[in-house]
């Protein structure tokens, strides 16, 4: 009677050796490793969000580029996190009356209202430097 063996261990097994599975040890370096057999559901790695750093300066710009000519003032060069971001920009937004919204560490409100969004901006103490035209 001929016996198949499905790996190498039950090979080793069936010769009376004890081999390391070198298959039990988990690779931490494998990123997309999502769930194992061996230990479960493997939980990702909790990287804190990397905040650009600011220069001092809150850079704002009216952009119309990719938006079918429709005016959006951008604001950059906070250097706070996303939270403070996004009350910021619901400050920004009530006080213009229009809408907007953050897209990573930028601000967007819609509209020219760059004055308005100046004030606001230097209210909170940020200096306001205004790019492009």
């Amino acid at each position: 009677m001929k016996k198949t063996f499905s790996n190498l261990s039950d090979l080793a097994s069936a010769f009376g050796k004890e081999i390391d599975n070198p298959q039990s040890t988990v690779n931490n370096a494998d990123q997309t490793l999502v769930y194992s057999t061996a230990e479960g559901r493997i939980k990702a790695n909790s990287n804190s969000p990397v905040i650009t750093p600011s220069d001092g300066y809150a850079k704002v710009r009216r952009e119309t580029k990719g938006r079918k000519g429709k005016g959006v003032v951008t604001i950059s060069g906070l250097g706070i996190d996303n939270s403070a971001l996004k009350a910021l920009a619901k400050q920004l937004k009530k006080t213009c009356g229009t809408g907007g919204s953050v897209v990573g560490e930028v601000i967007e409100i819609q509209g020219d209202k760059r004055e308005v969004i100046k004030s606001v901006l230097e209210e909170n103490g940020y200096k306001v430097k205004f790019i492009g035209g």
